[in-house]
């Protein structure tokens, strides 16, 4: 059930992939690994479908939702490097509609790391076609924020999307999807796509999602629990439940529950959420960053704007997702922090930056060791079983590279 490549140092990286498919764990899934610019792992297997009538092959294209925010943290850093960008200035200084009703000292690392109060849209998710891109920018553009912009920290989960693709469409003129394929895509050969056309369509595996009920929030019995009981991690967890932040940041529209792998949503452009690619995709751009930012005399970026964007510039806790001490650069996940909530990859390392799915996928660089990696899969799994996979496969990378 298992194709590709794996150098025979890495058997046991090999064997926890491998497991996870055969098991039935995994319907169908990918791992790509760099190391120092060499690929040592590139392995598929599995199924693109539910009846499991198509197999998953090399160039098949999913899904990976919020490890989409990392790409589009990857065109922001270029921006910031080559001076169109500055992230400290107010996001009205590059688009001035939005300093408006609460939000005018929103600065632009507000919207990056996740500090801007607008991690949901007060009015619900505007309906209709989701390739609309107006319509979500401007719905938020006259919002007011749920708090003050930036005194706390709340995932925006969908609305980073559309917050931070607008200021990159005020600085650049295009759209995240076209900055991405022009500037970095394309040139280094890179198969990811925010926004598919009709011809990637034949490649692309079905997500295969929980229904929204079947997901029960964690801790709810906390409310009840007096806060003199609890240690501050569980005040913060706390804290959070009670705040409804999340059922914000996570609202739903009343659409068909399969709307994931329509072609409205595949062929719109939501930079925080439906970025479609392959694990060796993800691979190639991680591994290209966490050695020097260049390949083939292309340049993404300086390596001294890299360590900027993967420095933490906020700490948690997250009143989103449920009081967790995530740390975030300038756009991307960073391993410090998300760890404890068993996302990105091993605590051990403060080099690690790159985001989670929350359909399973993960993709990371790691400067330190010169790694670039990338694991995409199609089947959801319930919120403490997200990433198992991938944190085998992590722990097993890592006992062998330490």
């Amino acid at each position: 059930m298992i194709k590709g490549y794996c150098d025979p140092q890495f058997q046991k990286v090999y064997d926890a992939f491998a497991n996870a498919i055969e098991s039935g764990f995994e319907t169908g899934a990918a791992l790509s690994i760099e190391h120092k610019g060499e690929i040592i792992v590139n392995l598929w297997g599995g199924h693109q479908d539910a009846n499991k009538t198509k197999a998953w092959q090399e160039n098949t294209l999913v899904n990976v939702f919020s490890v989409t925010k990392a790409v589009t943290a990857t065109c922001v850093s270029r921006l910031i490097d080559q001076d169109q960008l500055d992230p400290n200035k107010k996001v009205d200084h590059y688009w001035p509609e939005y300093g408006c009703n609460g939000k005018e000292d929103t600065k632009v690392s507000d919207l990056l790391c996740h500090r801007a109060a607008m991690f949901g849209f007060k009015d619900g998710i505007p309906a209709g076609s989701f390739q609309d891109w107006d319509k979500f920018t401007q719905q938020l553009q006259f919002q007011a924020p749920y708090r003050k912009p930036g005194i706390s920290q709340g995932y925006h989960a969908l609305t980073f999307g559309w917050l931070v693709g607008e200021l990159i469409k005020r600085v650049d003129g295009r759209s995240v999807g076209k900055y991405f394929k022009e500037e970095i895509a394309d040139p280094l050969n890179i198969d990811f796509h925010i926004g598919l056309t009709n011809s990637d369509f034949a490649r692309c595996a079905d997500m295969l999602m929980i229904p929204r009920d079947n997901i029960k929030l964690p801790g709810e019995f906390l409310k009840y629990v007096p806060d003199f009981f609890l240690p501050q991690r569980l005040k913060n967890f706390k804290s959070a439940l009670l705040s409804g932040d999340f059922l914000e940041a996570f609202k739903e529209r009343e659409d068909d529950d399969n709307y994931v792998n329509s072609h409205d949503w595949r062929m719109a452009e939501i930079p925080s959420a439906n970025g479609h690619g392959t694990a060796q995709s993800l691979a190639t751009l991680f591994g290209i960053l966490s050695n020097g930012c260049s390949r083939d005399g292309i340049s993404i970026m300086s390596e001294a704007s890299l360590q900027n964007a993967i420095t933490p510039h906020s700490n948690g806790p997250d009143s989103v997702l449920f009081g967790a001490p995530i740390k975030f650069g300038l756009g991307y996940e960073l391993a410090q922090g998300i760890a404890n909530v068993g996302n990105i990859s091993p605590a051990f390392n403060n080099q690690m930056f790159g985001h989670a799915g929350v359909g399973g996928a993960v993709a990371f660089g790691d400067p330190d060791k010169g790694i670039g990696y990338g694991f995409i899969c199609n089947q959801q799994h319930k919120p403490t079983e997200l990433y198992r996979t991938s944190n085998f496969l992590t722990a097993e990378l890592y006992s062998i590279i330490s």
